[in-house]
């Protein structure tokens, strides 16, 4: 059975997440179980060498160390590198998140690897009857080393990588082309993509107030407000779909007047055609010759 949990993250927005309950996470820690037995089997044939050779001390010493290492060191380890997962929550699809939605670090994973051995599950734990009863009366199904670490499990969502698709609504076609969009940063458009991508995982009234607020930011930035009627989604898609539009037209000239490449190694090769040869210049032609003056004196 699965819960929606509140996370609030540091700028005060509420996240609608999927709490992991009893069922997925015993799930999940049975499979963990099975993996640290056959590891912990492995370890114990090759210390039964160990001792074979009549250093019992030495061998119990190594077992230890190699127990508290499997039992503890597996789960912290995992969580640690994989930020919030081990094999089993891998496989169920769970990870290991803060109280405030931000990923767990080393402490948080030490401090649940060692609640779950030494009060959950195995010291002082009953098997886990310890972290069956806390869980069920936990209203996120947390365990006693959630409650110390500040920590939640939760079923973690894995849509399929995608580019999202920005549209331009036909109202606001000819007033988005007479924006000003040059001075829109690519940081601010880059964070109104992330939105208008993830749109659809937030509630309501959290995608409402993170669309008004980059909403005003982007009318700040290119000087043109929402127009009255118009929701922040509507007008955060108009301006990244204009400025999209604006952006392939610029790269379309750019290739259409780019001129040719030039190609290592190429011979030159005369045009098929001859080029254009000027015109000939007109003969020049000399003046006839003035008639002679019937009243010049005789030479």
């Amino acid at each position: 059975m699965e819960q929606e949990s509140d996370l609030v993250t540091g700028e005060a927005v509420v996240l609608d997440v999927r709490a992991a309950k009893l069922a997925s996470r015993g799930l999940a820690m049975m499979i963990d179980v099975v993996l640290q037995l056959i590891s912990l089997f492995v370890a114990v044939l090759v210390l039964s060498q160990v001792a074979a050779f009549g250093d019992e001390a030495l061998a119990l010493t190594l077992f230890l160390v190699t127990l508290v290492l499997i039992m503890v060191g597996y789960p912290v380890i995992f969580e640690t590198l994989s930020r919030g997962r081990t094999l089993g929550k891998m496989a169920l699809g769970l990870r290991v998140v803060r109280t405030d939605g931000g990923p767990v670090r080393f402490r948080h994973a030490l401090v649940r690897g060692l609640a779950g051995f030494f009060i959950d599950f195995w010291a002082l734990g009953l098997l886990g009857v310890v972290a069956v009863v806390t869980s069920l009366l936990s209203p996120n199904g947390r365990r006693v080393g959630d409650y110390l670490a500040g920590t939640l499990v939760i079923r973690e969502r894995m849509p399929a990588a995608r580019t999202p698709y920005v549209g331009m609504p036909p109202q606001l076609a000819y007033w988005a082309s007479q924006l000003d969009l040059t001075r829109l940063p690519n940081d601010l458009a880059l964070a109104v993509r992330q939105y208008l991508s993830r749109t659809s995982e937030l509630r309501p009234e959290a995608a409402e107030a993170l669309g008004y607020g980059l909403a005003q930011q982007v009318a700040a930035t290119v000087g043109a407000p929402v127009p009255p009627g118009v929701p922040a989604w509507a007008y955060l898609s108009a301006v990244l779909a204009e400025r999209r539009r604006r952006d392939q037209a610029k790269l379309q000239s750019a290739v259409q007047y780019a001129p040719p490449a030039a190609v290592p190694g190429a011979h030159y090769a005369p045009p098929a055609q001859p080029y254009p040869q000027p015109p000939a210049p007109a003969p020049v032609t000399q003046p006839p010759p003035e008639p002679e003056n019937p009243f010049a004196p005789p030479g």
